[in-house]
């Protein structure tokens, strides 16, 4: 029974026709505090799930504010990492919520949070396997988001590093993991063949162009991305409905960048 309730609960984050995904992450406020685009969660929730968003992810303290309780549903993923910037050791995350919390709280899904090459890598990866385990006991979908990032990294966005922190993700029992884009097709396709359950990309810091971000969308799709877990660069858009539209054509529409850019007009 665990196998067919995680594979509803899939439908509820993935679109069950393409497979692929359009997730925000919304659980920037424990890193960076209340940064602009996640003052109000309900209004910010209400704008990407409008603009056709597959998925949130929030933090567990945010599930009741953000709830809205009307217009169209939309997948939850509560975040069971985090860190501050505040820290001496941002890049070290810890575990702040359970897979048994998130059930209760209706999560669809959960995440943790990774990071690779630091003196904490080896309390992440316990961490990981420990979570992994928990939410297949539970039947709930796990999305493992691991990024090269430490003193022993140079290069966090070298194709060898990121093919490496995806296959980690699935080495542990990800359902869908999470891993910065690399700069091109080619060598995203790298990461992807290396990588047996789902790849989708992370939006990183806020970028200048709309256009730069649906070619970077697009390119993943086209080297066998499963779509984008996508935050800055969506909630904090002058109109983040328009611009979750705009993504979703390319992700689960197969529309190209110019007709994506339409949905901005």
């Amino acid at each position: 029974m665990t196998l067919l309730g995680k594979r509803i609960r899939m439908e509820r984050i993935v679109n069950r026709n393409t497979g692929n995904t359009v997730i925000v992450p919304m659980d920037h406020g424990i890193s960076v505090g209340p940064i602009a685009g996640l003052i109000d969660m309900k209004d910010a929730i209400g704008r990407v799930v409008d603009g056709g968003a597959n998925a949130v992810v929030e933090h567990k303290g945010m599930v009741a504010e953000g709830h809205r309780g009307s217009g169209r549903d939309v997948g939850l993923i509560i975040h069971l990492s985090a860190s501050t910037g505040l820290s001496t050791e941002p890049n070290a995350k810890t575990l702040v919520c359970t897979v048994e919390e998130a059930i209760k709280l209706g999560a669809d899904a959960v995440s943790i949070h990774v990071n690779l090459g630091n003196g904490q890598e080896k309390e992440m990866l316990h961490d990981f396997g420990y979570v992994s385990n928990e939410a297949r006991r539970w039947g709930l979908p796990l999305l493992a988001m691991i990024y090269p990032r430490g003193e022993n990294i140079k290069d966090e966005y070298d194709v060898n590093v990121i093919k490496h922190a995806a296959r980690v993700g699935a080495e542990l029992g990800a359902d869908i993991v999470k891993v910065s884009y690399t700069g091109s097709s080619t060598s995203f396709r790298e990461v992807v063949n290396g990588c047996p359950v789902p790849v989708v990309i992370a939006g990183g810091p806020k970028m200048d162009s709309d256009k730069d971000i649906l070619e970077m969308v697009k390119s993943a799709i086209d080297a066998g991305g499963a779509g984008v877990s996508i935050g800055r660069n969506v909630f904090q858009h002058d109109d983040p409905t328009k611009m979750v539209q705009a993504i979703s054509t390319i992700v689960n529409g197969g529309s190209d960048v110019d007709e994506a850019l339409k949905c901005l007009d």
